[in-house]
């Protein structure tokens, strides 16, 4: 029997992704800057320090250096925090109700424990510190007759089944991978947090952007005319001012804060969305389906937004993926000039800032790390953009045999 040849038919879409997964360099950036997109949204889950803001200040440890360990004592500083369920923890973290006191050494006599307590300058005497076993946590432990008991345990501890629970609740020892800050918080979990507010500044002010942008480059391609002339004055009159000045402007009328930074990047990234979908809605607005659609007494805005606009999604894409990468560098840039995310909320810029005045020292690590964090992602956005450039360049055919 003669074998029949059998060619497969695919969608634009599938050939685009069909075209981008060839890109092996593009492909793995993408699946890294979704491992990072993953980090940031998880990131209370999975850090060591899930307190709001990774802002557990421990001053005893700062600027300790990665993979460093060290013993500490839990002391409980208030009668209890409120348990969160797994998503108010995921959004804004779980309230610390322990004070993490660092120590070289303890032992414990009687009903109470003797501590000799870290201090970070080799220089200190050794201070022995004593606690008794319920200044740990008057709140869940009570003596009555000698005997010990623990909040929603019925059975009284004798002291050394007491002693054995307290050495197993309130001494804990931490390694902290990348070593802590100045003020001795964790530097993970400040740069995986830190990958929250760059991915979320950048989405909102792609959202921004693209709104803006798509809306004014699509009314000045099609109407033409005054409208055009109007919007290109406009889009001109931007382009000329350099993006970081606009951005600071933007901040000064807003004020500072989270929410003011979508905002004032946002409103600097529109116009080079507005030029191209400008240009791209110029050269298809006299296409057959264009003057069927106008023939067949469609409205304007179905036209532009359900037969154009799909037309020109790859430039559009590769707009937002660029603007993406702009918008963490102006975020960052922003951050470290004091006018960007204000502390204590984690952001890789404001790390920079606090920390760049040690890289001519011995830990300029801290300033170094979030320096390759933005690095890395920014290079994987750019790879990626450039990726879907090409991706979308369908100039060889539609079909796959």
């Amino acid at each position: 029997m003669e074998e029949t040849h059998k060619t497969i038919y695919y969608s634009p879409i599938q050939i685009t992704w069909n075209r981008f997964k060839k890109d092996k360099l593009a492909f793995f950036s993408l699946i890294f800057v979704g491992l990072i997109c993953l980090a940031g949204l998880f990131a209370y889950w999975i850090i060591p320090d899930n307190t709001p803001n990774a802002n557990r200040i421990i001053l005893q440890i700062s600027t300790s250096k990665p993979l460093s360990n060290f013993t500490f004592l839990k002391i409980t500083n208030e009668k209890e925090a409120e348990i969160l369920n797994p998503i108010n923890i995921l959004l804004n973290g779980q309230k610390d109700r322990f004070t993490y006191l660092p120590i070289n050494r303890f032992s414990l006599k009687n009903d109470t424990i003797i501590i000799e307590e870290y201090t970070g300058i080799a220089e200190d005497k050794n201070v022995e510190i004593k606690y008794s076993l319920l200044d740990l946590d008057p709140f869940n432990y009570s003596k009555i007759n000698n005997k010990y008991r623990v909040k929603g345990i019925e059975k009284p501890f004798e002291l050394s089944g007491f002693v054995n629970y307290i050495q197993d609740k309130h001494i804990v020892k931490k390694t902290f991978i990348l070593g802590t800050d100045r003020y001795g918080r964790d530097m993970l979990s400040r740069l995986v947090l830190g990958a929250r507010i760059s991915i979320s500044i950048g989405l909102m002010a792609v959202f921004i952007s693209m709104v803006i942008g798509v809306t004014l480059g699509a009314l000045a391609g099609y109407y033409r005319g005054w409208t055009d002339h109007l919007i290109s004055w406009l889009i001109n009159v931007i382009w000329s001012l350099p993006a970081l000045l606009l951005v600071i402007a933007v901040s000064f009328a807003l004020g500072k804060g989270f929410w003011q930074v979508f905002v004032a990047v946002g409103l600097s990234m529109w116009v080079e969305v507005a030029r191209i979908v400008r240009g791209q809605i110029l050269s298809l607005r006299e296409v057959e389906f264009v003057e069927a659609g106008r023939a067949l007494g469609y409205k304007t805005s179905r036209i532009i937004f359900k037969h154009i606009l799909p037309n020109i999604s790859g430039p559009i894409l590769v707009a937002a993926a660029s603007n993406f990468v702009s918008a963490i560098l102006l975020e960052a840039g922003l951050s470290f000039l004091g006018f960007g995310v204000q502390p204590p909320f984690p952001s890789w810029g404001g790390m920079i800032k606090e920390h760049y005045g040690y890289i001519l020292v011995d830990a300029a690590y801290l300033a170094i790390i979030p320096g390759l964090a933005i690095m890395l992602l920014v290079y994987s956005f750019n790879l990626v953009a450039i990726g879907l450039r090409d991706a979308f360049d369908l100039k060889e055919g539609n079909t796959f045999s």
